[in-house]
Order: structure tokens, then C-alpha cells, then sequence
């Protein structure tokens, strides 16, 4: 489907069919090449079928019809060696012809959500008008559509796991690809550990068949002759290929030191032109990544674990990160560059970053009971996490920063990582790096998981723009990562927490009196509220009301 945006109108199309099928974990295999400024390698997913699938027989009930009942033209992969230097289109003709078109406010019934306490977003509703979910709707065979832009894919094939050695515990014979699958998708949240193991063995299995796949400007659409539906559909694939230079999801430039570096920023269309993914915020996902570079680069990236880098061979290292919260793909973080980690000179006792230890009854805990999310290992059911005031962090930048990030962020981290505790309890996530990106970034900053960036900007003068800025993506673990909105237009919502809750953290980390913090507050809110006026006076209308 191709289309020609306005990014200053039009929503970006959400063309996964995440109502027939869903990606519960991905396995990236990457290479970082600086010189030809391109990321590339493997990513293999492993799916599972979407309830509305199962409920209603693989029939597609959507209100809109197809524009046409041809069906597409696919087209078997290049082989591996031969160099892809861009990937063809469709026109907008052909490209159509097996997708169905939804409007405004379209649901998907897929009932799968990873956000702590968020049962509305599963419903997965989307406001762009450029939605679209196939079945196997104008066609025989089912039709998978990944969100995907700006990328060169080579290959696609389905993974032979069945060929993986002690594979078999998982399903009684005959040994079916796709129930090894479902059982291994299936594993209780106690055994991560060995869940993440075998999808490691399984991405490495051989291949067991090509399967047919085209693009078009916002989307790879793939299908495998015989398979009807997203049962029949093979429930792991590997696709090989490569970024593009120009690829809108990657920046490539150089650090404040004039090395080169390159990160993700996740907008403004999010992570599809790093990898195919699904994009609507219903599908949530685990994920893990092995990413090789020079050994003069350090990879930092949204993972549970803080990576240390395995030497391959002269010059080449290997870096490692794993997730197992279920989350939106488009949060999926990667910064790479000569990073340095910044370790503070001396602990003083009058510094503002003292490890305050808030007491019990001052902790003002949210969380309740048993959770309502799918399973995972959720900290906030771990009783050693819930009392964890400081999470274990890093703190990263270009060598030519490191003064000012030992005398302004590097005491900061552990006073606002403990007043987010104070008052919001259980950290969402294990850990944390902090990162001073390069001077292009275009925001004072971004929360990931287990990763914020932020601009170097927020460095200069007194603590205060860079506590309130640290406090701001601190809660966005909470609201934006851990909760978030079922629309990804709904995200002023979990900016609206976030910036209430930048005021509450940063008075608390300053340790202010009651009425200090009370004035400071209304002194801010004052600021934010004329900013407002002025933003409103010197906009277009339609930009003046929530939709």
C-alpha cells in the first residue's frame, strides 16, 4: 500500500494484521557497519495465532470491503550473497489488492496485554486512518503484513525448530513445527530463563522453506503457498536484511568527541525501519538481541541485563541484552559509539545525590495484589524488588562530557531514582543506563526500557534543568513504558503523568519542605500554563482539540 504522508497531518499507518496473528518474541542478529552507515543481519519471530482468528474461523468481519479481489504479485527472495541495493514497490494499484482498509476506530479483539493494569489496551484501537488488518481476505492463502520502511529484505524463510536438539520436550511426537511453537511461547514466567535459551536455539535452527514476500512503502507482506490461515501459517520466521543509510528510524552521526555513532530515537515512525515488526500498542512482545560491532564501540540497548562485550575476533566484539516484560516493539532502544562510562570522583555526604533511605511509612506504595497482566516475571510480584529504593544504574557519554556529568547528572541519578520509589513504590524495570546522546538529539529526552537518553543540553549550569528533566523520563518507566495508552495519538496521556510527576519527584529528591515544594510547583505550573496560551494563540485550529 502506498501512500504519500504529510507528517504534519497524517497518522503513520498501522498495517500489521495483529487481530489474526501476534509476534510474542523477536530474535535480532546484527551487525553495525560505521563505514557504509548500514545495520544488518536476522531477525527471527516467533508468532501466535490472535483470538479474533480463533473465535471466528480465520473469516475476516471488518466493516470496510477490500478495494479489489487480485491478488498480489509476490516474488521469491534474492539468494543471501547477492547485494540488494533497494527493495521494489508496489504501486498503490497493486499494492492494495489484498488488504482491507479500515477506518477510524477499528478494534482488534486480540485480547493480549503486557502493560501492568491496563486491560483497555488490548483492545488495541488505532486512530490512523491508514489502519489495516488482512485475513486472508482477496486471497487464498493467509497473508501476513508486518509494519516495515525504509529496509532492503533479502530473504525470508520459515525456521525448521523441530530440528533443534531436546526440541522434542516440548510436544509429544510427531514433532510439529508450529505446537513447539505454541508450547514453547506457552512456559510459565518462572522459566524465562529456559524460554530464552530456546529461542536462542530455535533462531539458529536451519532454514525448512522460502516463503513468498513483497513490500510497499510502509509494509512487508508475506504468505506461504498452502497456508490458509494463521494457524496454518508458519509460527517461526527468519528474515535476513539490512537498513538504509537514509532509514528514518536510525541516526547516524558523530558524538561531541567527533566519533562516529549511531542510535534509534523510536519516532517519528517508530522502529520499522530498524527491523519488521508489529507496531499497533496490542502487540506486545519480548525480545532479545545480539548485536556485533568494532571493539572500540560499546552497544547499549533496552535489556534487562548490563552486557558485557564478548571478544570474537581481533577488532570485532559482541554485545548481548535479553527482555522479558511484554512491550510494544517501538519502544526497542539502540545506542552505538565510543561511550564512556562516567564513575563519580569522590561521595559527598552534603551532596544532594545522598542515598536517602525514605522510611516504610513515607513510601506512599500503589501497587496491590496479585497483577492483572499476562504473566511474565513482574517485579512488582517480587517482594525483594518492591523494597529496592535504588535500582542498579550507569551513567554513559562521550569522553569530552565527563566533567559535567560528574558534577551535575552523576549525583543525581540514585536522589531521583529514590524519590520515584518514595512515592510511586516498585520500580517497572531492573535497572537503568543513562545516556548523553550526541548534539542532534532533538529532545531534552527519552525513557525506554531500562535506557533514557538524554540531551546534553540539560548538562550546563545549576541541577535543576537536568534533575527535572531525569525525573520526567524516570516516571515514564511507570507511565509510557510499564502503562501505556491502547492509541499511540492518546500519548499525551502518559506525558500529562510524567509531567505532574517531574514536579512531585524533583521536590522530594531536593529534599524540600512541604511549602517549598508547594511553591515551586505553582511557580512551574504558572510557566507551563502561559506556554500553553501562547502554544494555543499561534496554532491552527485543528491543532487546538483533542480528537
Amino acid at each position: 500500500m502506498d501512500m504519500k504522508l504529510d507528517p504534519s497531518r497524517d497518522d503513520l499507518p498501522l498495517l500489521a494484521n495483529t487481530s489474526h496473528i501476534l509476534v510474542k518474541h523477536y530474535v535480532l542478529d546484527l551487525d553495525v557497519d560505521f563505514e557504509s552507515q548500514v545495520i544488518e543481519g536476522t531477525i527471527v519471530l516467533f508468532f501466535e495465532p490472535g483470538n479474533r482468528f480463533e473465535k471466528e474461523g480465520g473469516s475476516t468481519e471488518e466493516t470496510c470491503q477490500s478495494e479489489a479481489n487480485e491478488a498480489c504479485k509476490f516474488r521469491m527472495p534474492e539468494p543471501c550473497h547477492i547485494p540488494v541495493t533497494d527493495t521494489r514497490t508496489f504501486s498503490s494499484k497493486v499494492g492494495c489488492h489484498d488488504f482491507v482498509i479500515c477506518g477510524k476506530g477499528e478494534k482488534d479483539t486480540s485480547g493480549k496485554d503486557g502493560n501492568h493494569d491496563n486491560r483497555e489496551q488490548a483492545s488495541g484501537i488505532s486512530s490512523s486512518e491508514y489502519c489495516c488488518d488482512t485475513g486472508n481476505a482477496g486471497s487464498e492463502d493467509f497473508l501476513l503484513v508486518l509494519d516495515c520502511c525504509d529496509l532492503s529484505v533479502v530473504k525470508v524463510e520459515e525456521v525448521d525448530v523441530a530440528a533443534v536438539p531436546g526440541i522434542e520436550k516440548f510436544t509429544r511426537p510427531p514433532k510439529l513445527r508450529n505446537q513447539i511453537v505454541r508450547e514453547l511461547v506457552a512456559l510459565p514466567a518462572d522459566r524465562w530463563r529456559e524460554q530464552l535459551d530456546c529461542y536462542a536455539r530455535c533462531s539458529q535452527a536451519p532454514g525448512c522453506g522460502e516463503l513468498l514476500f513483497d513490500t510497499d512503502t510502509w509494509s512487508l507482506q508475506i504468505r506461504k503457498t498452502g497456508a490458509q490461515t494463521a494457524t496454518d501459517f508458519p509460527h517461526a520466521i527468519r528474515i535476513r536484511y539490512r537498513t538504509k543509510p537514509q532509514g528514518r528510524s536510525v541516526t547516524w552521526t558523530s558524538d561531541q568527541s567527533g566519533r562516529p555513532c549511531v542510535y534509534t530515537m523510536g519516532s517519528p515512525i517508530n522502529n520499522r525501519a530498524l527491523f519488521p515488526c508489529q507496531e499497533p500498542p496490542v502487540a506486545m512482545s519480548t525480545w532479545q538481541a545480539t548485536v556485533r560491532a568494532a571493539a572500540s564501540f560499546v552497544v547499549l540497548m533496552s535489556g534487562e541485563n548490563s552486557a558485557k562485550p564478548t571478544q570474537l575476533r581481533e577488532g570485532c566484539s559482541s554485545w548481548h541484552y535479553y527482555v522479558t516484560m511484554p512491550m510494544p516493539a517501538s519502544t526497542f532502544t539502540i545506542a552505538v559509539g565510543s561511550w564512556t562510562e562516567m564513575k563519580p570522583e569522590t561521595c559527598s555526604s552534603n551532596d544532594l545525590a545522598t542515598e536517602r533511605s525514605f522510611s516504610p511509612s513515607e513510601a506512599d506504595f500503589r501497587y496491590a495484589g496479585i497483577c492483572g497482566h499476562m504473566e511474565y516475571p513482574c517485579r512488582f510480584q517480587n517482594a525483594s524488588a518492591t523494597t529496592q529504593e535504588i535500582i542498579p544504574h550507569r551513567v554513559f557519554a562521550p569522553l569530552c562530557l565527563q566533567g559535567a556529568c560528574q558534577e551535575t547528572l552523576l549525583p543525581l541519578v540514585p536522589a531521583c531514582l529514590a524519590a520515584a520509589h518514595s512515592v510511586l513504590g516498585t520500580h517497572p524495570f531492573s535497572r537503568l543506563d543513562v545516556l548523553i546522546v550526541p548534539a542532534n538529539f532533538p529532545s531534552l529526552g527519552m525513557a525506554s526500557p531500562h535506557i533514557i537518553f538524554l540531551s546534553q543540553s540539560t548538562l550546563p549550569g545549576r541541577s535543576h534543568l537536568c534533575g527535572t528533566r531525569l525525573c520526567h523520563e524516570i516516571a515514564h518507566a511507570w507511565f509510557g513504558l510499564a502503562l501505556g495508552a491502547r492509541d499511540w495519538t492518546e500519548e499525551w496521556l502518559s506525558e500529562g503523568f510524567a509531567t505532574h510527576l517531574e514536579d512531585v519527584f524533583w521536590a522530594r529528591a531536593q529534599q524540600l519542605a512541604p511549602h517549598e515544594a508547594q511553591e515551586q510547583q505553582e511557580l512551574r505550573a504558572g510557566l507551563r500554563w502561559r506556554r500553553l496560551q501562547d502554544e494555543v494563540q499561534n496554532s491552527p485550529k485543528e491543532m487546538q482539540v483533542l480528537r
